[in-house]
């Protein structure tokens, strides 16, 4: 009879471990650390993009799903220059200043219909009525079908950033069909990108799965699915990676990184970034609007104790009112050395009671809001006593570019100068990506000036000069610019990161 009962437990064992065996599909275990599904990559992120539509948005999370499902006419390659992407071939004439742009043959849309000149036209006309995107649509105009497959347009004379521009998320390429429709180009996009669009469940996780038609056959996705899931708090997605729920993490919490770097199932990357964060203030609220306000919160504020308690030391302090790194930078009179006797000087040259300044800085993730919690600390020094209020990332963009705000903390990130300064300090991006609600008509006619000089060295003088006079105004209080910090399981291949933030996700594959 024990003998019997030996016999029908090994069985049962037998049979159990045979069910597990089935049940993990393509997964497989790697030599140490947990198993891989080689046809999936889970990737986490903390925040949740405001729209999946290309053009709805100039949000960060949102241009991370858009380059997996669509693609513009150009696109950033690994150092930031602009290559051809949809676009075959193309030439310029520098007497009518005129672009032609020959589409490659036979791409086509995840629908499967044809990418044509028409899809082109409508889409660059569509854009350049999107408000979020504005600072990536005056470069160009005249958009015009030659053929079925060619197009052309113009620039208002020389135009360094047209290129740049094309490849940005806002131009992405999306049927002429779906914009006649005025369609919800969120609820299902439709482009011609890598990876198709299946699902998003709200709060939780967005699916995708590979795009067979995919035009570009040398870099054609790898894997077949990615599941992008939503998981606002730091500590949580550092165990979702530990324990081996998710496979990549966009946004890793610098307080994790000592810990990660000593776990040998996973490759912790460390890149520096061109985004430039800040204390971002509304210039049009009193006394915000005085100068010497926001100069003595510019010298107020500790960025090395920002850099250790928000970031972990992943960064760097901000120099100037634009980008370190970047053509045109220029630190002189920047104002910004934590000075807290001269932030007294400034507020004294103001004359106002700073007890009566109503300060509320909104933050959206765990990183801005310990960020804020130093900055309110430092202004108590000089009387100020700021507020910190949490808000979901969909919420606090809309709010800020309304101007519902006294202050939040936030960044900007591009790729080259002119989109930063376009974006950021630019009169008509006034309620879209102008912030700090910036109205310089000196500070317009420098950016135009900058966007139409080619020679490069001449248009370092321009920007050189536009973030002078950007530091004398000081419209908003830079803080740093930090580290892109991501991981992943060590057994996933080729996750090369730009200095911009971009990742190529159809590049990944799993080392088998």
């Amino acid at each position: 009879m024990k003998k019997v009962q030996l016999i029908g437990l090994v069985l049962l064992i037998a049979m159990f471990a045979s069910i597990a065996v089935s049940c993990t599909g393509n997964a497989a275990n790697t030599k140490s650390g947990p198993a891989i599904d080689y046809d999936t990559v889970v990737i986490a992120t903390a925040d949740e993009t405001p729209s999946l539509g290309t053009a709805t948005h100039n949000a960060v999370a949102g241009d991370y799903v858009n380059k997996l499902t669509h693609n513009g006419l150009f696109r950033l390659d690994k150092e930031l220059n602009p290559q051809p992407d949809l676009v075959a071939s193309y030439d310029f004439d520098e007497n009518s200043y005129t672009w032609t742009f020959k589409l490659h043959p036979g791409i086509k849309f995840h629908d499967g219909s044809d990418l044509t000149a028409d899809d082109v036209v409508a889409t660059l006309n569509y854009t350049k009525t999107m408000p979020d995107i504005a600072t990536y649509t005056t470069s160009y105009d005249n958009v015009t079908k030659v053929d079925e497959l060619t197009i052309t347009l113009t620039t208002d004379g020389p135009s360094a950033s047209l290129l740049y521009d094309l490849a940005h998320h806002g131009n992405y390429i999306i049927p002429k069909e779906l914009i006649d429709q005025d369609a919800d180009m969120s609820a299902n996009p439709i482009g011609a990108g890598p990876y198709k669009f299946v699902s998003w469940d709200r709060g939780e996780k967005i699916t995708f799965v590979a795009f067979e038609d995919y035009f570009d056959k040398e870099r054609a996705p790898k894997i077949k699915n990615i599941i992008w899931r939503i998981i606002p708090e730091g500590s949580s997605r550092t165990i979702a990676i530990e324990s081996g729920e998710v496979d990549y993490i966009i946004e890793l919490d610098s307080t994790a990184v000592k810990t990660l770097d000593a776990n040998e199932n996973v490759t912790v990357m460390k890149i520096p970034s061109v985004s430039h964060n800040w204390l971002c203030i509304n210039n049009e609220v009193p006394p915000f609007d005085n100068v010497n306000v926001r100069r003595a919160i510019n010298c107020a504020i500790n960025r090395a104790d920002i850099i250790e308690v928000a970031l972990n030391g992943a960064g760097v302090p901000a120099t100037a009112q634009t980008p370190a790194g970047m053509l045109g930078e220029n630190p002189d009179n920047f104002g910004g050395e934590y000075d807290v006797e001269k932030a007294k000087e400034y507020m004294a040259k103001w004359g106002g009671d700073p007890s009566t300044i109503k300060l509320e800085m909104i933050c959206s993730n765990d990183t801005k809001r310990r960020a804020a919690e130093v900055i309110q600390s430092n202004l108590k020094e000089i009387g100020i006593e700021a507020g910190i209020v949490s808000l979901d990332l969909a919420t606090y963009l809309s709010e800020t570019a309304a101007g519902n705000f006294t202050g939040f903390i936030g960044g900007y990130t591009s790729n080259e100068m002119m989109s930063f300064l376009k974006g950021v300090y630019h009169s008509s991006n006034i309620g879209s990506s102008n912030k700090t609600r910036t109205a310089n008509p000196e500070v317009d006619r420098l950016i135009e000036l900058a966007s139409k000089t080619v020679d490069q060295k001449e248009r370092e003088k321009v920007l050189m000069e536009v973030t002078k006079v950007l530091n004398d105004n000081c419209y908003q209080i830079p803080i740093y610019q930090d580290y892109t910090l991501s991981v992943h399981k060590k057994d996933l291949d080729n996750t090369f990161i730009t200095s911009g933030g971009t990742f190529f996700a159809q590049e990944w594959s799993w080392k088998k």
